[in-house]
């Protein structure tokens, strides 16, 4: 079979750009209505996208403000998606650092056994210092001690999963025998951070597991991004960053013994459509003349580390604000590797920057036609920079309405991307292997 491209709807409730909800095309009114996710939903599946995909974080944002923000749980929202859907993936943000590794397990699990095996987990450790004090504790754990945690996260979620040998369930109503307990093992996982005894308390699911999928890009993020993601999310401005990226994170996953042709890396790509290049342009910057600036600094600031008030927004961004930066696939500030990339080549204005940076948040955004658009998913898709993209529509619903009417179907024609769906799984859909339980074969561990 040719290549063919992975797309995955992100959704952002009232859209990507920053000031979708200020836009009369946005329903930031029905951000908190089950009914318009599963619009969303039907609207990915109609166009045989891969999946839909939920970022989250477990605290209030300090901007709500000048943004809508819905806090509605992702995993408990992809069930809802999953009844209205029969086909589509469906991703989840869930954290290491504040989950505890068998509810999460049983969380994911269930998800995808309800939806007949197209559950995804978006692995993070959470960035913001914000959510510690909703759990009692003091401060967020610094960088190293949540991607230590996270791997044994990682490592105790999917041995649980595996706990169960896919042919566990005997189901032998006459002799009177559910399942084989000699098949369905304690985990006895005892790590520094973590200790789960197991085993599971229900069997592999459809997919064997769900699909782990990750975002970091730091050295810590791409180190575990190589031994455990079946999926990446990353942000890139360049072809030539996402392909550095594409090809460090694929050497890594060789160096940990893993085929990297069963890693799937996905950069973001938010596109403003019109029917003529002027016209998206146009569309663009409309929506960022709804921007509020004082939201956007408080982004900022939060990038660069510093207070920016003192900086008139018609005037050039000092290079010296990024000047510590580093490349963008060397060092541990990824997102600000970005931005200092965008200020040292375009040597924007404050509010230029603000502008490039409104519409998502560093991932790229493009504005363009139809056939635009489809050429740059297909020059990255086609030269070692991405095997797909996570959708990023500036606003919602009608920004993936035309993104899936009038681009998934010039990417079909080119042979790109699918017509129908050939599985039924959100692994069919990525073209990942089905994992086998660690425990196959093996004899069962004493009680």
């Amino acid at each position: 079979m040719t290549r063919q491209l992975s797309l995955n709807a992100f959704i952002y409730p009232a859209g990507h750009h920053e000031a979708a909800w200020r836009h009369p095309q946005s329903r930031p009114d029905r951000i908190y209505d089950v009914a318009y996710y599963q619009e969303i939903g039907r609207t990915a599946e109609a166009a045989k996208l891969d999946a839909v995909f939920f970022a989250d974080g477990p605290a209030l944002r300090t901007d709500v403000e000048h943004n809508a923000a819905s806090g509605l749980e992702p995993i408990t929202l992809l069930t809802a998606i999953a009844t209205a859907t029969t086909h589509l993936g469906l991703i989840a943000t869930a954290s290491t650092t504040y989950y505890e590794p068998y509810n999460l397990a049983r969380l994911f699990s269930t998800l995808d056994h309800i939806s007949g095996g197209r559950a995804g987990w978006n692995i993070v450790t959470t960035g913001t210092d914000l959510a510690a004090a909703n759990f009692g504790l003091d401060k967020h754990p610094d960088h190293t001690t949540r991607y230590a945690r996270a791997r044994e996260f990682v490592d105790a979620v999917v041995a649980l999963w595996d706990s169960w040998e896919d042919d566990a369930i005997l189901l032998d109503q006459e002799a009177g025998i559910y399942a084989d307990p000699d098949k369905i093992h304690p985990i006895d996982f005892v790590g520094e951070y973590l200790s789960v005894r197991g085993p599971f308390n229900a069997p592999r699911t459809p997919q064997g597991h769900p699909v782990l999928v990750q975002a970091g890009a730091s050295n810590d993020g791409r180190a575990f991004a190589g031994r455990y993601a079946e999926a990446i999310f990353t942000a890139h401005q360049r072809l030539a960053d996402a392909q550095a990226f594409y090809a460090d994170i694929k050497g890594k996953a060789a160096e940990f013994g893993r085929d990297a042709e069963q890693i799937k890396i996905l950069p973001g790509i938010s596109p403003f459509i019109g029917d003529t290049e002027a016209a998206a342009k146009q569309l663009e910057r409309e929506f960022n003349e709804l921007t509020v600036p004082e939201y956007g600094l408080k982004q900022l600031e939060a990038i660069a580390g510093q207070s920016l008030r003192q900086l008139p927004l018609d005037e050039l961004v000092p290079l010296e604000l990024f000047s510590d930066a580093g490349d963008v696939t060397d060092n541990d500030r990824s997102r600000r590797q970005v931005v200092a990339g965008i200020v040292r080549r375009e040597r924007p204005t404050v509010r230029g920057l603000l502008h490039r940076l409104a519409g998502a948040r560093g991932h790229r955004v493009f504005a363009g036609t139809p056939e635009q658009v489809a050429d740059t998913i297909e020059e990255w898709f086609r030269n070692g920079a991405a095997d797909g993209f996570n959708v990023m529509p500036p606003y919602y619903p009608g920004g993936l309405e035309v993104f899936a009417e009038q681009v998934v179907p010039i990417l079909q024609r080119r042979g790109l991307f699918r017509t129908e769906y050939t599985g039924t799984t959100l692994r069919d859909h990525f073209g990942l292997a089905r994992p086998t339980s660690r425990y196959a074969q093996r004899p069962a561990l004493a009680p």
